[in-house]
């Protein structure tokens, strides 16, 4: 998470980076005094995990009132370009990463679903939600606020704050509580048009708002390790910054290196069957996300019934599923 203004970007990043290497650790009164409506008496982590990113609370604005185009009608965006491609419903949507690299969050409804489409830069790691609990529907923002590099939401309704890699509240009333996640595929924008060709794409709301289709990170894909954003162990056995593709199976979180899955595509594991292909843009290597080196699209489906049905997945690098599974080890071979 870095301050989002288009002029003197460079050096605020450099400033951003150099801060909060240093930055004091958590501080729940201090905290207090932005979030007044939030519960910190409940947690679930320990306060000294959590560090500021460097924006205040809503400094990296989610969007509350999607904008969307049809696919046919979007010319800004090159076809191996990377989005979000959901389908509820028989809604289809596109949420393209030039546009969530700057706001993070997009809360919408697609079908009868509420959902909240999310994805964390630091970590690359893309998740939609069902933004239903019990017999609230939540709406969330950003808190400026890092766990493990990762983002760290809020909902609007009790102030509680939420780790996206999980979907899971750490603070407030709603502590361990968990959000139901929603499959959805990172793909290319031609991908996503070929399956949906009358689907709808996310557009601006303001156009100068920022500094859409450029990527604020640029060279964060090519580093040998995170930012000094984070605070924890490196994986020792795997290069910390490969890309992994995260999923459950048999109900527990699996993680699989993408160099593998690039080598032996179609890849079985249990019955849950993960494919690669190439033609989709990294939105975290140069400068501008369409010339972005080419990672390659995966689709993860269990077998079920004699045919595929899509799973839940996420592609994140090895540092951040070490950080969070520390106890399992990430598949090489």
């Amino acid at each position: 998470m870095l301050p989002f203004m288009l002029n003197g970007l460079r050096y605020l990043l450099i400033c951003v980076l150099t801060l909060c290497v240093s930055a004091a650790m958590a501080n729940p009164d201090r905290w207090a005094r932005e979030w007044d409506k939030t519960d910190f008496e409940q947690h679930s982590v320990a306060y000294s995990e959590i560090l500021s990113g460097g924006p205040s609370k809503d400094g990296i604005p989610a969007i509350d009132e999607p904008k969307f185009l049809p696919a046919d009608l979007v010319s800004e965006l090159g076809p191996d370009e990377p989005v979000i491609g959901l389908e509820i419903d028989g809604v289809a949507r596109a949420y393209p990463l030039s546009i969530l690299i700057w706001h993070e969050i997009v809360n919408d409804q697609v079908g009868s679903t509420p959902v909240t489409v999310t994805y964390c830069p630091l970590c690359n790691s893309a998740i939609v939600f069902d933004r239903r609990v019990g017999d609230k529907v939540l709406d969330f923002g950003t808190t400026g606020k890092l766990r493990n590099s990762d983002l760290v939401m809020y909902d609007r309704q009790t102030e509680s704050w939420w780790q996206q890699f999980l979907g899971e509240a750490i603070v407030g009333e709603m502590t361990g509580t968990r959000l139901t996640t929603i499959p959805a595929r990172l793909e290319s924008f031609a991908l996503f048009k070929q399956r949906y060709p009358k689907g709808e794409v996310l557009v601006p709301n303001n156009p100068g708002m920022r500094n859409y289709g450029y990527n604020p990170y640029s060279g964060y894909d090519g580093r040998s390790q995170p930012y000094g954003l984070f605070a924890g162990d490196l994986p020792d056995y795997i290069e910390p910054m490969a890309r992994v593709v995260a999923f459950k199976l048999d109900g527990k979180p699996h993680g699989v290196a993408l160099e593998l899955l690039r080598k032996t595509s179609p890849l079985e594991v249990g019955d849950v069957v993960l494919t690669w292909s190439k033609g989709q843009n990294s939105a975290l290597d140069g400068p501008v996300i369409k010339q972005g080196r080419d990672v390659g699209n995966i689709v993860v489906q269990k077998k079920t019934a004699g045919s595929l049905e899509d799973i839940v997945y996420d592609v994140t690098f090895a540092f951040v599923f070490n950080a969070f599974h520390p106890e399992l080890k990430i598949q090489q071979e």
